[in-house]
């Protein structure tokens, strides 16, 4: 069976304030052309279809236009939702779509109970693990502590059971939306830390075929077996190092798994660029950027006179601009956001206590510090679900 496998198509979401309405238009497009031209004989979406729970009319009008046109091709399609898509709504009339060979997965109680497709050699059992966030699911799955490990691990035992009643022969692709071990991140993920912890283990998913993921914006292997697609477009200038793609994964009649990458469409290319405001208008080895979305940070010891505008004349489609004045290690300006760059808001927490009273917390003050973090998180987790 040969399946399609993409996620994260957040559609929506602008970049930097340039709206994406319609290059995500133009990937759908892709999307239905690649399906024909490679004869893929299903489709998967490992989540966040939409950016935020409650979607901009357009985007609604553009993921109904993506399901009519992957149903005219008689190609079933095979959905779950993400961290930033609204289950509920996602789901809605997920019964009578299901009949037009759109099968959409949001409810966490179903993680068991597989779509069935075959081809010559047999079923295929499609498991559809929706985004499982651990405080409102750990009820449902009978966990004593919710974390990300345990509600997928028992999810993934329903999973198991399953496969395990089917006949032998019967091969497998879960869907999931989840931090992976072992996967790089991007700035344009939203955080799902829980207890400190986001990263779940691929060993958790042993036993099925193929792990179609989302979540990581880029195209990652995890193991031969499991694999994240990526977001079909960048969404930050952090991924201006990803080449965007989807894979096109065989399954064979024995369960083995050969996968190949397919590029999507770029928009416009990304660029993050650094120096001095007149060493960037001036060096020649720039020229490669001047038709591409630019991120400038300005080097500069002194804030230059109208560095935007001036920057604007030579790449016109600069979207970013931060300042970071090149200063000695022990000078005293050296800014605060520096010094948290790559710091949680957890450690943060944790440091100011430190600055406030001359020593950080201690173990039970960390673990008061880590349930406030985990109940604001989830709290907004409930309200964004609610809306």
């Amino acid at each position: 069976m040969r399946v399609l496998h993409t996620s994260d198509w957040h559609l929506g979401r602008a970049f930097h304030r340039v709206s994406m309405l319609g290059a995500q238009a133009d990937f759908i497009g892709h999307l239905v052309t690649t399906v024909r031209r490679h004869a893929v004989d299903a489709v998967v979406v490992s989540g966040d279809v939409y950016d935020r729970a409650v979607p901009p009319l357009a985007a609604v009008e553009l993921f109904d236009d993506a399901l009519h046109r992957l149903a005219a091709l008689g190609v079933p399609t095979v959905m779950i939702s993400g961290n930033h898509d609204s289950a509920r709504r996602l789901g809605v009339g997920a019964g009578l779509i299901d009949r037009a060979g759109i099968h959409l997965r949001t409810e966490p109680s179903a993680a068991g109970t597989p779509v069935l497709l075959a081809d010559a050699h047999g079923d295929v059992a499609f498991y559809g693990l929706p985004y499982l966030e651990p405080a409102l699911v750990k009820d449902e799955f009978a966990v004593d502590r919710a974390g990300h490990e345990a509600v997928l691990g028992a999810a993934m035992d329903r999973v198991r059971a399953d496969l395990a009643g089917r006949p032998p022969g019967t091969r497998s692709v879960v869907l999931a939306h989840a931090f992976v071990t072992g996967g790089q991140a991007s700035d344009s993920e939203r955080d799902i830390t829980v207890g400190g912890v986001a990263a779940v283990p691929a060993g958790v998913f042993d036993g099925v075929d193929y792990v179609a993921l989302g979540h990581l914006h880029g195209c990652q292997t995890i193991t031969e077996r499991v694999r994240y697609s990526g977001s079909p477009l960048a969404y930050s200038f952090s991924e201006a190092g990803h080449r965007k793609s989807m894979w096109l994964v065989d399954l064979d009649a024995d369960g083995s798994v050969t996968a190949e990458r397919l590029d999507c469409p770029v928009p416009r290319p990304l660029a993050r660029i650094r120096g001095a405001l007149d060493d960037l208008l001036a060096d020649p080895a720039l020229a490669r950027h001047e038709d591409a979305w630019v991120e400038a940070t300005l080097t500069d010891a002194v804030r230059p006179a109208d560095p935007m505008a001036r920057l604007a004349e030579r790449f016109p489609h600069t979207l970013s601009l931060a300042f970071d004045p090149e200063r000695g290690p022990g000078d005293p300006d050296v800014s605060y956001a520096r010094r948290l760059v790559g710091r949680s808001d957890r450690q943060i927490a944790q440091d100011f206590v430190a600055h406030v009273r001359g020593a950080g917390p201690d173990e039970q003050e960390a673990a008061v510090l880590g349930e406030a973090f985990d109940a604001v998180r989830a709290d907004d987790t409930v309200r964004e679900a609610a809306r």
